[in-house]
């Protein structure tokens, strides 16, 4: 009876080890895809133009203009008919002006809401460095994901957010993410499909990104017009301004 507990534990820790082997492996192979993480870590900066197109019982296009900081650092402007909304994360805190709300005035955000944001100031990504991001990762075999059998691999993250990441079985590249996170107490999941892949300063970045709950249809998309990296970044930009005119 001592033998066979001794040979399951075994079996079980070796297999433990090829599943970690095999997310390593995974994680090599998209980051090679994309282009290498040195190409990706001569990334200083980012900024991305496009459209946010919203459906449901109304839609709306909305201009898109997004900088990313090595820092850490976000910004992020939506605008429609005159008017802009700005989420910005300082590398710090989260803040947002929301006049299509009526709140012409910015105010900061809580450690919830900012989530969104803070993954937004990861130029890397969650796959590059996790471990010294103290993620753990778990390679969950493949998934249909639209007809397409993905590979699969889970990250959860020191904070306790799961991110699932979906990489199409030839290139490698993700085709779908779905993210896992407490919000004021409950628990939400909201899924996102990546497509339209361009090569830009060697790395290539999707495109097109269509957002929702998970389950849910998605209402949400964005497309990408244009990708500059290595642009000049002015750090005021990023941090919660004095006045509405400050944020200008």
């Amino acid at each position: 009876m001592h033998r066979r507990i001794c040979l399951s534990a075994l079996l079980l820790a070796a297999s433990g080890a090829a599943s970690a082997m095999t997310a390593e492996e995974l994680i090599a192979k998209n980051l090679e895809a994309k282009g290498g993480r040195d190409a990706i870590k001569a990334i200083g900066s980012l900024r991305s133009t496009g459209k946010m197109s919203f459906t449901g019982d109304f839609s709306v296009d909305l201009t898109l203009d997004t900088i990313v900081s090595r820092t850490g650092k976000v910004r992020q402007e939506a605008s429609l008919q005159g008017m802009t909304s700005v989420q910005a994360y300082d590398g710090t805190e989260g803040w947002q002006i929301q006049p299509f709300g009526g709140r012409k005035d910015p105010e900061k955000l809580s450690a919830d809401d900012s989530k969104g944001l803070i993954d937004d100031a990861d130029i890397d990504g969650p796959l590059v460095d996790w471990q010294a991001k103290g993620s753990t990762i778990e390679y969950l075999g493949t998934e249909d994901v639209d007809g397409t059998e993905a590979h699969k691999l889970k990250v959860s993250e020191k904070d306790g957010d799961v991110k699932y990441f979906y990489f199409d079985p030839d290139y490698f590249l993700e085709i779908r993410t779905v993210t896992q996170r407490k919000v004021r107490g409950s628990e939400q999941a909201f899924e996102s499909d990546l497509g339209n892949y361009e090569k830009v300063a060697g790395v290539y970045m999707p495109f097109s990104i269509e957002s929702g709950p998970k389950g849910a249809p998605k209402q949400q998309k964005v497309t990408l017009e244009k990708v500059e990296v290595n642009v000049p970044v002015d750090d005021a930009k990023f941090a919660f301004p004095a006045s509405p005119a400050a944020s200008k």
